[in-house]
């Protein structure tokens, strides 16, 4: 079975729009009904047709109310009664309105096929609006929790442990250490004498008797 993805290049889209078949095109003339109307049919949009009444709610002409003459399915627009434009010639012309700028205030039900299409859709609205509520959720049963006081035996005054009394180290010499120090302490020390250094004279002297002997 082919699956039919979503389209999102937009210059897809807007082929796919143009390019659409009549049963689609009749969705894409769908607009918001009235709050009067919406309450008494239970219908938030339906599709345009002619002889329904309606008013423009964007542009440069909102707010202007009248009966739809004629609907154009090739280029997606409405013609409304009055609503016109006055070209250089003098010529009055109607001015086109796109169906999604517009409200509808009044339907046109002549059409038998019409009338039970708006009681199929309040009845789906129904039960999708029916399926959509959240269950209400019972009361649960609250049950009462007796509280028990329970008396813990506290434990009898414990006595810090005594302390043991810490043995006294010896300390212990070596006799060879002790023998060392005082030999040290009885022999004098001998005093070095500074070497100094012979001028260069005599030191040439010295070394012309050593060369001789």
């Amino acid at each position: 079975m082919q699956i039919n993805k979503p389209i999102t290049k937009p210059t897809k889209q807007r082929k796919a729009v143009y390019q659409a078949p009549d049963h689609r095109r009749h969705k894409l003339f769908a607009a918001p009904l009235s709050s009067t109307l919406k309450a008494t049919h239970g219908v938030r949009s339906f599709p345009v047709r002619s002889g329904d009444t309606v008013r423009v709610m964007r542009g440069d002409h909102e707010g202007f109310e009248g009966k739809i003459s004629r609907i154009d399915l090739m280029k997606y627009r409405v013609y409304i009664e009055g609503l016109t434009r006055e070209k250089v010639d003098g010529t009055a012309i109607f001015v086109s309105v796109h169906p999604s700028k517009v409200m509808i205030t009044n339907l046109n039900l002549d059409d038998k096929w019409r009338k039970k299409l708006l009681e199929r859709k309040k009845k789906m609205r129904k039960e999708t609006e029916a399926e959509e509520k959240p269950v209400e959720k019972l009361p649960r049963e609250t049950t009462k929790i007796k509280e028990v006081v329970v008396k813990e035996k506290m434990p009898a005054e414990e006595k810090p442990p005594e302390k043991k009394p810490k043995r006294e180290k010896k300390k212990i010499v070596k006799k060879t250490v002790a023998k060392k120090e005082k030999q040290a302490e009885e022999t004098p020390k001998e005093e070095k004498k500074p070497k100094t250094k012979k001028p260069k004279t005599k030191r040439k002297a010295a070394e012309k008797t050593e060369g001789e002997t």
